[in-house]
């Protein structure tokens, strides 16, 4: 049992528990409609499109929390823009809205050697180095996400299968999807620190993607796959602490594996079901 419950006896990794917990159900909340409506690239467009505001925050000694907001809300007016534009097809105009945000943060980042270290923190993140007062905005976020995820979930449902329908409605789809991007910003906004832009995919994803095959409605997808990003917070952390691995490398790469596991599981069980079925049809006959 000290294998197990040792690490979590010191103070940091106690922390980044709870951070990664937070995370978790905040990505939940903002995954399963990124998983359902098949919005991955604007997901990693978006967490890429960060860098010009942190870059920016961190050469004028600013908080990288609000450089991450800024190009966040740039982000999400410049995908809404372009979305409405007939001609371009929104992967288009998604696409060069990454390009571009991403190239504008490495020639600002270019501009100082002395952003190597910054840069890696939010390429990667640290989730050990989560303080007392980034818990509390996560909380804040966490319950901001929840109020959102509430009020918008008709629209949200609605517009996930039939667009046509939701303006049939008048639920205001174009409404809808600009604030399901800031439902997603700030999933991304909250995570990047925690375990960076690279691999705040893996728990906004992963784990709604692997509640899906076991989930019967959107509230179930959603609290299984909070579950599932805690169990791969829990069990990332155990294993960097014991193998010297990078934590939220770590906890991502779990969250990934968690989804494998879900599907193989799922495909024997409808092999097993098929096989059942057969069985009885022979018998019957």
């Amino acid at each position: 049992m000290e294998w197990l419950t040792g690490p979590f006896e010191v103070t940091f990794v106690q922390r980044a528990l709870w951070g990664g917990m937070l995370v978790s159900a905040i990505c939940a909340l903002a995954g399963t409609w990124v998983v359902l409506r098949g919005m991955a690239f604007l997901g990693d467009a978006m967490s890429h499109g960060l860098l010009p505001g942190v870059a920016l925050a961190a050469l004028f000694g600013g908080n990288l929390l609000l450089g991450a907001l800024l190009s966040a809300a740039v982000m999400t007016v410049g995908v809404t823009a372009l979305g409405r534009t007939p001609r371009l097809s929104q992967d288009t105009g998604i696409g060069l809205l990454f390009v571009g945000m991403l190239s504008l943060g490495v020639i600002i980042v270019s501009r100082s050697q002395s952003f190597a270290v910054d840069l890696t923190g939010f390429l990667f993140g640290d989730v050990l180095a989560v303080r007392e007062q980034d818990l509390l905005l996560l909380g804040v976020a966490l319950l901001l996400a929840l109020s959102v995820s509430v009020l918008g979930h008709r629209a949200f449902l609605v517009l996930a299968f039939d667009a046509r329908k939701a303006q049939t409605l008048g639920l205001r789809p174009r409404l809808a999807h600009a604030v399901l991007l800031g439902l997603l910003a700030l999933a991304i906004v909250a995570s990047f620190h925690i375990v960076g832009t690279l691999l705040v995919l893996g728990l906004l994803i992963a784990p709604p993607a692997a509640a899906l095959p076991w989930a019967r409605s959107v509230r179930g997808v959603m609290t299984l796959a909070a579950l599932l990003g805690v169990t791969a917070t829990f069990g990332g952390l155990l294993l960097s602490w014991h193998l010297s691995t990078a934590a939220g490398a770590t906890i991502s790469a779990l969250a990934v594996s968690l989804f494998f596991l879900s599907h193989l599981a799922s495909a024997l069980r409808h092999h097993r079901r098929a096989r059942l079925l057969g069985a009885h049809a022979t018998a019957t006959d």
